[in-house]
Protein backbone atom coordinates (compact mmCIF):
# COMPACT_ATOMS: atom_id res chain seq x y z
CA UNK A 1 0.00 0.00 0.00
CA UNK A 2 1.74 3.12 -1.28
CA UNK A 3 1.87 6.39 1.27
CA UNK A 4 -0.83 8.01 -0.52
CA UNK A 5 -3.53 5.14 0.24
CA UNK A 6 -2.70 4.93 3.32
CA UNK A 7 -3.20 8.80 3.95
CA UNK A 8 -6.58 8.29 2.30
CA UNK A 9 -7.34 5.45 4.15
CA UNK A 10 -6.59 7.88 7.67
CA UNK A 11 -8.69 10.80 6.25
CA UNK A 12 -11.56 8.71 5.45
CA UNK A 13 -11.25 6.69 8.65
CA UNK A 14 -11.37 10.59 10.51
CA UNK A 15 -14.32 11.77 8.13
CA UNK A 16 -16.28 8.53 9.01
CA UNK A 17 -15.59 8.36 12.63
CA UNK A 18 -16.81 12.37 12.69
CA UNK A 19 -19.52 12.00 11.22
CA UNK A 20 -20.80 9.40 14.10
CA UNK A 21 -19.79 6.04 12.01
CA UNK A 22 -22.37 5.54 10.05
CA UNK A 23 -23.03 2.39 7.61
CA UNK A 24 -23.15 2.79 3.73
CA UNK A 25 -21.12 5.62 3.16
CA UNK A 26 -17.91 4.13 2.54
CA UNK A 27 -17.64 5.42 -0.93
CA UNK A 28 -18.93 8.98 -0.28
CA UNK A 29 -15.91 9.23 2.39
CA UNK A 30 -13.43 7.60 0.46
CA UNK A 31 -13.77 10.27 -2.38
CA UNK A 32 -13.90 12.91 0.18
CA UNK A 33 -10.78 11.50 1.62
CA UNK A 34 -8.95 11.05 -1.64
CA UNK A 35 -9.75 15.27 -2.54
CA UNK A 36 -8.48 16.19 1.33
CA UNK A 37 -5.21 14.03 0.29
CA UNK A 38 -4.90 15.71 -3.53
CA UNK A 39 -5.27 19.22 -1.98
CA UNK A 40 -2.85 18.23 0.78
CA UNK A 41 -0.16 17.02 -1.48
CA UNK A 42 -0.44 20.06 -3.94
CA UNK A 43 -0.44 22.83 -1.02
CA UNK A 44 2.55 24.57 -0.86
CA UNK A 45 5.55 23.22 2.18
CA UNK A 46 5.94 25.47 4.87
CA UNK A 47 9.66 25.52 5.71
CA UNK A 48 9.84 24.72 9.75
CA UNK A 49 10.73 27.64 12.19
CA UNK A 50 14.10 28.35 12.78
CA UNK A 51 14.85 28.23 16.51
CA UNK A 52 14.74 31.70 18.30
CA UNK A 53 17.68 33.21 18.91
CA UNK A 54 19.84 34.24 21.60
CA UNK A 55 19.48 38.21 22.01
CA UNK A 56 22.71 39.17 21.27
CA UNK A 57 24.98 41.08 24.73
CA UNK A 58 26.91 44.47 24.41
CA UNK A 59 29.63 45.06 26.39
CA UNK A 60 29.73 48.31 28.36
CA UNK A 61 31.93 51.16 28.75
CA UNK A 62 34.62 48.95 31.37
CA UNK A 63 34.01 46.13 29.11
CA UNK A 64 32.03 43.72 31.64
CA UNK A 65 29.02 41.99 29.35
CA UNK A 66 26.33 44.25 30.48
CA UNK A 67 23.11 45.85 28.58
CA UNK A 68 21.21 43.10 26.68
CA UNK A 69 19.80 44.28 23.27
CA UNK A 70 15.90 43.28 23.35
CA UNK A 71 14.82 46.06 20.64
CA UNK A 72 14.11 43.19 18.03
CA UNK A 73 12.60 41.64 20.48
CA UNK A 74 10.18 44.64 21.07
CA UNK A 75 9.97 45.26 17.31
CA UNK A 76 7.99 41.89 16.72
CA UNK A 77 5.72 41.84 19.39
CA UNK A 78 2.26 43.12 19.17
CA UNK A 79 1.22 46.17 20.30
CA UNK A 80 -1.00 45.87 23.79
CA UNK A 81 -3.96 47.62 21.56
CA UNK A 82 -4.04 45.26 19.10
CA UNK A 83 -6.56 43.15 20.12
CA UNK A 84 -8.60 45.97 20.87
CA UNK A 85 -8.68 46.99 16.84
CA UNK A 86 -12.14 47.38 15.29
CA UNK A 87 -12.61 46.82 11.82
CA UNK A 88 -14.81 49.73 9.92
CA UNK A 89 -17.88 49.86 9.71
CA UNK A 90 -18.50 47.77 12.91
CA UNK A 91 -19.37 49.02 16.38
CA UNK A 92 -16.75 47.84 19.35
CA UNK A 93 -18.35 45.76 21.83
CA UNK A 94 -18.34 47.13 25.03
CA UNK A 95 -17.28 45.58 28.04
CA UNK A 96 -20.05 44.79 30.73
CA UNK A 97 -19.29 45.82 34.27
CA UNK A 98 -18.78 43.09 36.18
CA UNK A 99 -20.94 42.81 39.52
CA UNK A 100 -19.69 43.04 43.03
CA UNK A 101 -19.92 39.97 44.66
CA UNK A 102 -20.99 40.44 48.44
CA UNK A 103 -19.12 38.28 51.32
CA UNK A 104 -20.98 35.16 52.25
CA UNK A 105 -23.43 35.64 55.35
CA UNK A 106 -21.96 34.35 58.66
Amino acid sequence: MSTDDKRIREFAYQIWESEGKPEGQESRHWEMARKLAEAEALAPKKPPKAPASKPAVSKTANGKAGEVKVAAAKAKAKPAAASSIVPPGEKAAEKKPRAVRKPPAV
